[in-house]
């Protein structure tokens, strides 16, 4: 459940504890340092600031970082996958996550597994 900050402000706890859904909300073709796909049923808007609280898999580092939405996938549009949100990452933090990221995913990046994005 977010947490409302200020106007268009919210903080999102999430915890991707599997790889394959790592890999599945992953979108590295977001420049300049990637960003999430958040599957929620929340309404957010574009240009509304996130920030996450992210723990990845059994990391024992919990992953701060500051996001904006780029898109909203709305409940119910026809052949929409999920619901949700595609963030942004921004901020000092986002190239480390990104590279991070990259690096569990090193050899899945490479795969052709459909995701929430593509």
């Amino acid at each position: 459940m977010p947490v409302y900050n200020a106007p268009n402000q919210y903080t999102l706890s999430i915890a991707i504890k599997d790889k394959n859904v790592l890999y599945a909300t992953y979108m590295g073709f977001v420049k300049p340092d990637a960003g999430l796909f958040i599957p929620t049923k929340r309404e957010f808007n574009p240009g509304d600031k996130l920030s996450l609280l992210l723990t990845i898999l059994d990391e024992p580092e919990k992953y701060e970082i500051v996001s904006k939405v780029i898109w909203v996938t709305p409940i119910g549009v026809h052949g929409a996958r999920a619901p949700g949100v595609g963030v942004q990452f921004e901020g000092s933090k986002a190239k480390d996550l990104n590279n991070k990221i990259k690096q569990i995913l090193s050899l899945d990046l490479q795969s052709i597994k459909p995701t929430y994005t593509v």
